[in-house]
């Protein structure tokens, strides 16, 4: 019975964290061998009839030659192979004839293939770069046999290792064979024309000029050569160029070619450039302290990950807005945006198998996976409009549905920073009177400043003399030590010539009692008498008051008055623990007579 109550509270709790969740689970494949990663994965209605696929540049691991994938739900709707490993993917408009369909562009070693219902419709190709003058001269020689292929190796090692023009890939070919294969190599390479060719590294799209969601784009491409290039959507000539200090790894655009935009790349050196419409070169630079994973543009707010676990945003022009630290290493960014409610985050997988969706730095929902994510994406596939799409390092396959009364709640993840923190306080406007207080301060600020601190010494003075009187005139002492924790306050009532003198002392401890002290009386027998000079204290239980009575008779007929000493001590102990002065009034009685 124990076990099959225990049975159905795990089978309750799991309903229950399901019936919780936002998202449904649509599909698990472990097997299904897509390994690719955030960039060559795109959503897209291929043919357009309203049903989106998903467009997969895969790597093909373990030697298997790289594929374009197309997946119409679970299953793999097509492939055809890629001569070289694909950089990025992207949908866009190339026309606005009817009917509308978007073309598909992925970008592979220095090409950009681009398919039309599936089918290869134009390849683009980077422009030749100039090949180093030196290693012409040097094939040249070679071509007419006035230097042996060893001698060859040597000069273009030389080059290799000093030349700023890097060299091409038929010599960095040549300086990988083996003594005994060189000679067949350059027998049969040295009559072919040097060719440096440079292969795309990142790629993105850019609205033409318009803004809306089925306008025409330009594709914009990062190169090797730190370059880059905006294609023309028609006749795929290059629009515009622009150098960059380092080689770009990801990219953002955002506004209209024709209009006004913005590029925001990140590049290898561990910085991101903000380049402008007609600037060949950056106009804002981004210095990360580390290198970053990940770039996505949420809003106007650009969330970088780097490398040291941890997400910021910042500004187009540079302005840190926040960081937030992950508990895990980043692998893979992207956008999350729902339309329907107007909200755009990011999403970051992490190599603990979590994804987690922030809008700033306020986490709004982790998503655990069985294992860590490398690529994600979201957006409208088949027939729903908000689907999320991973894949993961074992190469396998996950498709997650959000549910349609799901709302993104701050905080709905995990306990993080209260909202309020990152809420702007509302500044009140800057008055006349405000205006002038700041002029005087600026003016006068030196002035102010040493009168600020001659009041300042002398509260300390006043201070430090209302201390010492208060010691001296004991009205409430304290014991010092913290093994003796006693409070001792003394009160005289009556005219005279005889007072009522009552001492109430009190243990402060919070548990622990007090036995076995003593309580002195030191006073000048010639002006006052008491009853005893000494007696016992009873036990003093914690923070109780315990009034303490006697009597003293004023023996002066001049109307002195003088000081009686208290002292708490321990028995068999001379040093007191506790000790106070105790200011006796004039006698009336006396006085009058």
């Amino acid at each position: 019975m124990a076990a099959a109550s225990s049975s159905d509270s795990d089978s309750g709790r799991a309903e229950s964290s399901e019936a919780s969740s936002k998202w449904l689970d649509a599909h698990y494949d472990p097997m299904a061998n897509i390994h690719t990663f955030s960039a060559c994965l795109e959503l897209a209605d291929l043919h357009g009839d309203g049903e989106y696929k998903l467009v997969v540049g895969d790597l093909g691991p373990g030697g298997q030659q790289p594929r374009l994938k197309v997946l119409k739900g679970p299953t793999v709707l097509s492939e055809s192979p890629l001569p070289a490993l694909p950089a990025a993917a992207a949908t866009f408009l190339m026309e606005q004839h009817e009917p509308r369909t978007p073309a598909l562009a992925l970008a592979s070693g220095p090409c950009v293939y681009v398919y039309k219902n599936l089918r290869p419709y134009f390849k683009f190709t980077l422009p030749q770069l100039p090949p180093n003058p030196l290693e012409q001269d040097l094939w040249n020689q070679a071509k007419e046999d006035r230097i042996d292929p060893l001698t060859l190796k040597e000069m273009l090692e030389g080059i290799r290792e000093k030349a700023e023009v890097p060299l091409s890939v038929q010599s960095l070919r040549f300086l990988q064979l083996e003594l005994s294969e060189m000679e067949a190599f350059v027998n049969q390479h040295k009559s072919k024309s040097i060719r440096r060719q440079t292969v795309i590294t990142t790629m993105t799209t850019l609205k033409k000029n318009l803004a809306d969601e089925d306008a025409v784009s330009c594709l914009v491409l990062g190169t090797e050569n730190k370059e880059l290039l905006v294609l023309d959507p028609e006749a795929f000539t290059v629009l515009a160029k622009m150098s960059l200090p380092s080689v770009p790894v990801f990219l953002e655009a955002s506004g209209q070619f024709d209009v006004e935009f913005r590029l925001a790349a990140a590049c290898r050196n561990g910085n991101i450039y903000m380049l402008r419409r007609d600037s060949k070169r950056p106009k804002y630079c981004i210095e990360l302290s580390a290198q970053p994973v990940g770039l996505v543009r949420v809003h106007k707010v650009l969330v970088v990950g780097s490398n040291q676990d941890s997400l910021h945003g910042f500004t187009h022009k540079g302005k840190r807005l926040w960081t937030v630290q992950m508990p895990a290493a980043i692998l893979t960014m992207n956008l999350l945006e729902q339309r329907s409610r107007g909200l755009q985050a990011v999403m970051a997988g992490l190599a603990n198998g979590e994804v987690r969706i922030y809008r700033d730095k306020a986490l709004l929902s982790v998503v655990r996976t069985p294992d860590a994510v490398t690529s994600l994406c979201f957006g409208r596939y088949g027939r729903e409009d908000h689907t999320l799409v991973m894949t993961t390092r074992g190469g396998g396959l996950i498709i997650k549905i959000l549910k349609r009364t799901a709302v993104f709640v701050e905080g709905g993840g995990e306990a993080g920073p209260p909202p309020a923190q990152a809420m702007k306080l509302n500044m009140p406007r800057k008055t006349r009177l405000y205006v002038d207080q700041t002029l005087r301060e600026r003016e006068a600020g030196t002035a102010m400043h040493r009168a600020f601190q001659a009041d300042l010494h002398l509260l300390r003075l006043r201070a430090a003399r209302a201390s010492v009187q208060a010691l001296e005139s004991s009205l409430s002492p304290v014991s010092a030590t913290a093994r003796e924790p006693l409070k001792l306050h003394a009160v005289v009532q009556g005219l005279g010539p005889t007072f009522k003198l009552t001492l109430h002392l009190q243990n402060t401890s919070t548990a622990r009692p007090i036995l076995g002290l003593l309580v002195c009386f030191l006073y000048n027998e010639g002006l006052y008498a008491l009853p005893r000079a000494f007696f016992k204290v009873p036990l003093l239980v914690p923070g109780l008051n315990y009034p303490l009575e006697t009597f003293v008779e004023s023996l002066s007929d001049k109307g002195i008055s003088d000081i009686i000493k208290v002292l708490v001590l321990r028995e068999g102990q001379n040093a007191p623990l506790l000790s106070a002065h105790i200011s006796m009034p004039v006698s009336e009685g006396l006085a009058a007579a």
